[in-house]
Order: C-alpha cells, then structure tokens, then sequence
C-alpha cells in the first residue's frame, strides 16, 4: 500500500544537503556533486508518475542518484580504457556495494596517511577554538555531523542564508587558521 507522497517542490529545501552529503564522499568534487544532484532531480522529475510510494521521497532520490554516481563512474572510467568501478554504499535502508574492479581502496593508507591524518584533525580542532562558540557549533553539526539545515536552523533560530554565511566565515577563519599553522 503506497504510503508516502512526492512533492518536488520541496526536494531542494529538505534534500538538497543530504543528497550533497552522500554524494562529496563518493565523487570527491563540489562541481561535480552538484551536477549529479541536478541531474538526480531532473531525472526524479521525468520518473514521478514510477513512484510508487512504498519507499520516501529521500529513499527514492538517493537510489536515483547511485544510479547517477556509478553511471559517472563507467563513463570516465570506460574512457580510459577501463569499464568497471567499486563504490561502497550505506543509506538508512540499504548497505553493499557495486564491486568492480579498477578502483583504488579508498581504505588502503599508509602509516604515514594515517598520521597525516591525525595530525590535520589536531590541527582543525586547535583552529576551531578560533571560531564563536555560535560558529563552531553550528560548523560542527552541519559539516561534521552531516545535520540537516532545517534542524539546525530551528535549534539557533536562524535562517537558511544566516546558517550558510556563519558556515562560510567559520570556513574561511579554518582556511587562514590552517594555512598559518599547518602548511
């Protein structure tokens, strides 16, 4: 029995962060998640009338986006002579992984990685203490935390924009802050 409705005017507001999210992680550039995201609702939108309701509005965004991500993925890679790719996945309702092969182990670091590693989180958290507390803990639940915009908004009595500018200075005092202190 189909149960959850589709109303895409409200995917920006309540997925766009999410989806951006699960997408960074598995492309690793901001342009690039971007267009993916686009093309996931523009595709969400010529496919509504295949919703059947059985799964949410979010569930069903994100599984046309890994479709979106993999094709990405077979596209380049097949330009280079290779067809095949591994991405590991997890949602609130699915977990596994499309396993190809020719895709570096994003999990296969070195000793010297791993302390590199720690020593840039170290580094992070001594110039978060530059941050307001307002900044840094707004910074922390939105980037590090992955919370939604709505929710954070709501707990600080903010706005979207006002979030995305404290966003932005906290970024920007961590960018000086690391370039001064780590590089």
């Amino acid at each position: 029995m189909a149960t959850n409705q589709i109303d895409p005017t409200k995917w920006v507001d309540k997925y766009s962060d999410y989806l951006f999210n699960f997408t960074i992680v598995r492309v690793n550039d901001r342009e690039l998640a971007h267009d993916l995201i686009s093309e996931t609702f523009l595709a969400g939108l010529k496919s509504m009338k295949n919703f059947k309701g059985e799964a949410t509005e979010r569930t069903w965004l994100i599984s046309i986006l890994k479709r979106k991500i993999i094709d990405y993925y077979r596209k380049i890679n097949s330009k280079k002579g290779r067809a095949e790719v591994k991405i590991n996945y997890s949602d609130d309702s699915n977990e596994g992984d499309w396993l190809e092969e020719q895709a570096p182990d994003r999990f296969d670091k070195t000793a010297e990685d791993i302390m590199e590693n720690e020593e840039l989180g170290l580094a992070i958290l001594d110039c978060m203490e530059q941050l307001t507390k307002k900044q840094a803990e707004i910074f922390r639940m939105k980037t590090i935390e992955g919370l939604d915009t709505e929710a954070i908004c709501n707990e600080f009595n903010i706005t979207p924009s006002n979030l995305w500018v404290i966003i932005h200075r906290a970024r920007t005092t961590l960018a000086q802050c690391l370039e001064k202190n780590w590089f």
